[in-house]
């Protein structure tokens, strides 16, 4: 997949953790559907982040996007990015969130399934905003 095209711009004044929720809102948002999942990674990449701890820049902003997502009752548009390692599943830190903020149950083997549910949601949440 070329993730060349696939771009969000940023400030140049600096990184700073809100244009990074911004603009990963705004990736996930508009990001094609056939490129979805994406990868920390890639996200990390699209939003022109620059070491150190990209994936922690990338990783504290979903947690963020997870709060206000949870806030205004939506589904976790973070559903939309996952690990590169495993089953195409996002990090614990993300069911640990999922769990802390109410979405998820607290037995992990429910985890799979309650995401897979939560990254369907997040996909109709993206159709509805972009019709």
């Amino acid at each position: 997949m070329d993730w060349g095209n696939l771009s969000v711009s940023i400030p140049n004044h600096g990184v700073y953790m809100a244009d990074n929720i911004a603009a990963l809102r705004q990736l996930l948002l508009c990001a094609p559907r056939e490129t979805l999942p994406i990868t920390y990674q890639q996200a990390a990449t699209a939003l022109s982040l620059t070491p150190p701890r990209t994936i922690a820049q990338v990783t504290q902003a979903l947690e963020q996007l997870m709060r206000e997502d949870a806030a205004q009752h939506k589904p976790f548009l973070a559903a939309l990015v996952v690990s590169r390692r495993g089953e195409s599943l996002p990090a614990a830190g993300f069911f640990e969130l999922a769990v802390a903020l109410g979405r998820f149950p607290a037995d992990a083997t429910l985890h799979e399934a309650a995401y897979r549910g939560e990254f369907q949601r997040a996909l109709s949440e993206r159709e509805n905003l972009n019709q």
